[in-house]
């Protein structure tokens, strides 16, 4: 027996703060919660690892903090195999923390429930707890009963109480016994949550005496199913998997592919995470993360907890492409509907209505298949061969068979490899090309190779990293000519994704090996121009390397690689704020409409849409984007499906458009996590469609995701546009200090990369209007004066509105409100006639805030109830709620909602919202110190803003100074 390793009793009163939800439970935590509010009883069941306890313990933390007794008790297995254990360790538990005389010494030293127990029911417990010797006839059952539940009956009444019971299915028989009638006659203060993981293999061995227990799996052994509420904890969605591994401080950027492995189930996910950790793998081998370290051991003990023949049974579905009951059953295992039974039972299998077995975790079959012995592989696949009905299937069978290559088996692999293609299936084309290539026989050699390379390019068009790694190893490791090098790591290179750091050497060896090919050195050149502004930040390089390309790619007669070293160049002219970028664009797109490629990723068609977006063209671009939209999702790739959700989204999160567009980000990321690929992307996409129309707190807890996942990948674009969302969102919290930290840096990161076009991210306008908020007037105004120039001559009109409402927010601080109101009112009407509700809207906000210093209330009010029509129209819920609530500097803020607070406190409204916060500190008792660290601002800078505070409100103390504050 045992009590619980991390929390024991407390008294009420002794808790601390409430604790929030584990990863992805807050409604669960809600239900159980409400559950235990109505009925007093509660039943949390799933399979191991997948967060029961944790769910228990943050209810039990909440019940803490409410003040009540938390009574903890944490069963092992052996405890069934012990009469009474569980009671003991309850009773036990109790005495810990409530003040009691040494059972069965009846010393009276402190008044407490044991000494409330009459003198048989204190002898039985006292037996119960070894503290008193038991009698040759044992402990009385009657007042044992009736002992237990008096202590509980006592606890209740002076007040309420949780009792966790955590692993339920352990308790003895004894025990449940004596629980289940203390519970019947507990008082309704007393409630009870139960955690349960179920024994799929059948119950384990009873103890010797025949106690009663209910057959129904769900009674627990404490109650009746009517009794309690039953609630399953599932596995974890992809996203919420990202959100535990952050949280947990471990690489988030493999997201989908941790979720995959470890079906969602979080015990697994933050295995494979460390595992991953532990091994710093890189990026591209990351297919391969779930088979060493301490995965793989979890993975074998849920494994090892299944009987022989039912892992022998998972073994040959392990080993089939597509494994049913039926197909398993002729492969040679009879009992297969038995045995797969079982093991859904143990959560380590889903069954279908046509018997189609999937594994919960892809970390299982991995895990089956590397632990099998040859023979037994061998065996396996022979099996499966002769009775699957798929030729392609029945050649890859038939091949994993042997170790032995053969020339006329790897042909037809390699026509299976053809065939499947064809299909659409990549994936598998690309597994049997790599099949075919090790299946050659040495003296082939050329032939191998051949193959090889076939294999690491097929890889490369499934995104399959792992197996573009293992054929370009094995090529590499061989004879084989410059040119199949360069292809090889090519394949290597375009399976990299966002993560492309750590792949110099990559590089290098494809630039040498090309040398005297123009053909591969064109397409050398346009991977480097891609990892020169991904991986380092250099739009200047990526340009020339794009231009090389592009003029290699011409020489050759090579429209397709042509356009595509284009539309990188046409990228690079855009950012560097060049005058003939369009005009570069269009040359890609003329190539590409000859050529029609098949993919639209990285094409001149997808950077003009991103273009029209830049520039606010949003009717344009989306309706591009809807027509191209149901063509790439019938023969695109997945890729490039979320390429144009995701782009779709950011213009409809301009538009306003806000529900289309978290429908569209949300589809971008569930894709992008499905597809194994780097979630940053998705997650930045997220956090605009979020800051537009969903949360944002969740806008920025998805920004703030983007930048790890950009900062693990080497991402420097995708990092400084997360950067920009999260300060964006920020500042529109109220949040200044934060805001402006991380807008530098976004300036920062920006100007290192020599980024001159304004309109690609538009954090001038937000630093500058974070900088006044700062009381940094000077700084924004050089700010403004430095982008103005560039967008006129880039003829980027939005961003100058958008400097304009920053220059109307200068305007008042500086105290000419006048001109101002007038800025504001004619940049809420262009933005409106832009086709901009959101930035309309936020300029009304903006000029309710300036009317209500110029203490004119009703047009401020006026302003508010615009904004607000603007965001309902739109489904902005977020600025919707913004301006609902009274601006800077209003009635809610000078004590009151009418024109009485106005009056209390006149003053207050010509403090700036910089000063504002200040005296607000200073005000509650701020040393200037505090407030100077508080605020991120030096001591002086404090003092002298102090001093215009105090000329502004007429006051001389710290103390004058609350009291104007007060309402």
């Amino acid at each position: 027996m045992t009590t619980a390793p991390y929390l024991a009793l407390r008294p009420a009163g002794a808790g601390g703060p409430a604790t929030s939800a584990p990863v992805g439970r807050e409604e669960l935590l809600a239900r159980l919660e409400r559950a235990l509010h109505t009925r007093g009883r509660a039943l949390l069941t799933g399979p191991a690892g997948v967060g029961k306890t944790e769910l228990a313990l943050a209810e039990a933390t909440r019940a803490e903090a409410r003040g009540e007794t938390v009574l903890w008790l944490a069963t092992l297995p052996s405890d069934r195999e012990i009469p009474g254990a569980s009671a003991a360790a309850l009773v036990a538990s109790v005495a810990a923390t409530v003040a009691w005389p040494a059972l069965g010494t009846g010393r009276p030293e402190t008044a407490g429930v044991f000494d409330e127990l009459p003198g048989p029911q204190r002898t039985a417990v006292a037996m119960l707890c070894r503290e008193a010797p038991i009698d040759a006839g044992g402990w009385d059952p009657i007042a044992l009963r009736l002992g237990i539940a008096q202590i509980l009956r006592t606890l209740a009444c002076r007040g309420p109480v949780l009792l966790v019971v955590d692993g339920v299915q352990h308790i003895d028989a004894d025990s449940a016994d004596l629980l289940r009638f203390a519970l019947h006659l507990a008082p309704p203060a007393l409630r009870v949550v139960a955690v349960e993981t179920p024994e799929p293999y059948g119950e384990a061995k009873e103890p010797s005496r025949d106690v009663h227990r209910p057959e129904d799996p769900h009674a627990t052994h404490l109650w009746v199913p009517s009794e309690a509420d039953v609630l399953l904890v599932p596995p974890l969605h992809a996203d919420e998997i990202a959100e535990l591994l952050i949280h947990h401080r471990l690489p988030s950027r493999m997201a989908g592919r941790i979720h995959r492995a470890s079906g969602g189930n979080p015990r697994l996910a933050l295995a494979v995470g460390r595992s991953l950790a532990d091994a710093r793998t890189p990026v591209h081998h990351a297919e391969a993360l779930t088979l060493s370290g301490r995965a793989r051991d979890l993975a074998r003990q849920l494994l090892g907890a299944a009987p022989l023949a039912v892992r022998e049974t998972l073994l040959l579905a392990a080993l089939a492409l597509r494994p049913s009951s039926t197909l398993v059953r002729r492969a040679g295992r009879p009992n297969a509907e038995a045995d797969l039974a079982a093991a859904e039972r143990a959560g380590l299998v889903s069954l279908s209505e046509d018997g189609s077995v999937t594994f919960t975790a892809g970390l299982l079959p991995s895990t089956l298949v590397h632990d099998a012995c040859w023979a037994e592989r061998s065996a396996g696949h022979a099996a499966l061969a002769e009775v699957v009905d798929d030729p392609v299937e029945a050649v890859r069978h038939r091949a994993l068979a042997t170790d032995s290559p053969d020339e006329d088996l790897a042909a037809e692999v390699a026509d299976a490899a053809d065939l499947a293609r064809r299909r659409g299936n990549s994936a598998l084309a690309a597994e049997l090309a790599l099949l075919a290539a090790e299946s050659t026989p040495g003296r082939h050699g050329t032939q191998r190779i051949a193959r090889l390379v076939d294999a690491a390019e097929e890889a490369a068009r499934a995104a399959r990293a792992d197996l573009a790694m293992r054929a370009a190893t094995d090529l590499l490791a061989r004879d084989a000519v410059p040119s199949d090098r360069v292809r090889a790591r090519l394949a290597v290179l375009d399976t990299a994704g966002q993560g492309l750091t750590g792949l110099d050497e990559m590089y290098v060896h494809a630039m040498e090996d090309s040398e005297g090919d123009t053909a591969l050195r064109a397409a050398v050149q346009l991977r480097l121009a891609v990892k020169y502004v991904l991986a380092d930040g250099d739009p200047e390089r990526s340009r020339t390397a794009a231009v090389e390309s592009a003029a290699l790619a011409a020489s050759m007669g090579d429209p397709r690689l042509a356009a595509q070293a284009l539309t990188v160049q046409a990228r690079m002219e855009r950012a560097l704020g060049a005058p003939d970028a369009e005009a570069v664009l269009a040359q890609a797109r003329a190539l590409e409409l000859a050529e029609r490629p098949l993919g639209i990723r990285n094409a001149a068609q997808i950077l003009t849409i991103r273009h029209a977006l830049f520039d606010d063209r949003l009717t344009d671009a989306r309706d591009e984007l809807n027509a191209l939209l149901p063509l790439v999702q019938r023969r695109g790739s997945v890729e490039d499906t979320i390429e144009l959700f995701s782009t779709l989204a950011a213009i409809e999160s301009r538009m306003g458009v806000c529900a289309a567009a978290l429908a569209h980000a949300g589809q971008s990321l569930a894709l992008t996590l499905e597809a194994g690929l780097s979630p940053g992307p998705a997650w930045y996409t997220l956090a605009l469609a979020e800051t537009a129309g969903g949360s944002f707190a969740r806008a920025a807890s998805y920004a703030r995701r983007s930048v790890q996942a950009s900062e693990e990948e080497g991402d420097r674009v995708f990092l400084s546009r997360s950067r920009y969302a999260l300060g964006r969102v920020q500042l529109i919290n109220g949040d200044v200090a934060a805001a402006l930290e991380t807008l530098r840096r976004v300036q920062a990161d920006e100007r290192a990369q020599s980024t001159v076009d304004p309109s690609m991210l538009r954090w001038h306008e937000e630093l500058a209007e974070a900088l006044l908020a700062h009381d940094a007037g000077d700084e924004a105004l050089a700010l403004l004066d430095e982008v103005r120039p560039v967008a006129a001559r880039l003829g980027r009109s939005t961003v100058l509105l958008g400097c304009d409402r920053a220059y109307a927010l200068w305007l008042a601080a500086e105290g000419r409100t006048d001109e101002s109101v007038q800025l504001l009112t004619r940049t809420a009407e262009a933005f409106a006639h832009a086709g901009l509700p959101l930035e309309q809207g936020r300029a009304l906000i903006a000029l309710a805030r300036v009317e209500r210093r110029r203490r004119r209330r009703s047009a401020a009010q006026s302003a508010l109830h615009t904004a607000a029509s603007v965001f309902e129209r739109a489904g902005a819920a977020p600025w919707l709620a913004l301006a609902s609530e009274p601006p800077a500097g209003t009635a809610a803020e000078t004590g009151g909602g009418g024109p009485a607070g106005e009056e209390a406190l006149p003053a207050l409204s010509t403090l700036t919202e910089a000063e504002l916060r200040l005296a607000r500190l200073v005000g509650q008792g701020a040393s200037n110190q505090e407030a100077a660290a508080k605020l991120y601002l030096s001591v002086k800078t404090v003092e002298a803003r102090l001093t215009r505070i105090y000329q502004k409100l007429d006051v001389r103390s710290r103390a004058q100074l609350a009291t104007a504050l007060r309402p």
